[in-house]
């Protein structure tokens, strides 16, 4: 799964490297975040018709949505909170995520993302041979952006009058395929990362079709090295978790 990513860049950093035509948010901007955990508020990618423009084109866009998602059709707005992530194995049939796979797709801006290997324990910190959760950061060996595939929702309150703007939670989920290679030795899960060159495809509501993107996920051009458990408090926050741990530290090594 993928449950806590780092997101840093500033909004005009993500403006350009994206190439967005319209910032949806124009009078806010999200600080950097290294501990982003899931129902806060992070940055989405995504096109869309604008109601105001007459050549009904879609319009690439950088939103500001909550993570995890809410479906259409739920009663409370608190299950989002169950659905962070959506198994590309099913995302075109589950109900949950079925519609919006059809034609509201978008990419996740993150620096990197977070993963937590099972290590059995030599005796540094605990009883030894007693299992361990090391936290890793996984992120592009180039220092590039990393393009989440996620699916993002709309959802309605209905005790709020519609031009309330209140009454519109738009929400997302990140999509995750089974980790191969190295990474697979951290967990089996991971995020499906959109490559450059199909992020327009990947966004256009008009191609109902993406089947063509879920396939199993390549560790090329990523790396991975442990980091500190103060990543495991949400309340924890800055530069300093995705730092390497000093060689030796005796909690994990880079596996590549």
């Amino acid at each position: 799964m993928c449950g806590r990513y780092a997101s840093a860049r500033p909004k005009q950093e993500l403006l350009e490297e994206f190439q967005v035509e319209l910032d949806g948010a124009p009078d806010e901007e999200l600080g950097a975040d290294y501990n982003v955990a899931p129902t806060k508020p992070v940055y989405a990618v995504l096109s869309r018709v604008p109601k105001a423009k007459p050549d009904g084109r879609a319009v690439r866009q950088l939103r500001i949505v909550r993570w995890g998602l809410v479906p259409a059709w739920a009663k409370d707005p608190s299950i989002g909170s169950k659905m962070i992530n959506a198994r590309v194995e099913t995302v075109a049939e589950k109900p949950s995520f079925r519609k919006a796979f059809a034609g509201r797709r978008c990419l996740l801006p993150a620096d990197g993302y977070y993963e937590w290997a099972v290590l059995k324990d030599e005796g540094g910190g605990g009883a030894a041979g007693r299992p361990r959760k090391q936290p890793y950061f996984i992120r592009p060996a180039d220092g590039g952006v990393m393009a989440m595939a996620g699916l993002y929702e709309f959802w309605r309150d209905r005790g709020r009058a519609e031009d309330d703007p209140l009454a519109w939670l738009v929400t997302c989920t990140v999509i995750t395929t089974t980790a191969e290679d190295e990474l697979g030795a951290i967990h089996d899960r991971m995020p499906m990362l959109i490559e450059r060159d199909r992020w327009a495809e990947w966004l256009d509501p008009g191609v109902p079709d993406a089947g063509g993107f879920l396939v199993p996920a390549l560790s090329a051009g990523l790396t991975a090295y442990p980091v500190s458990t103060a990543v495991n408090s949400v309340r924890n926050n800055g530069p300093e978790l995705v730092e390497p741990l000093p060689e030796g530290g005796g909690e994990g090594q880079a596996l590549f």
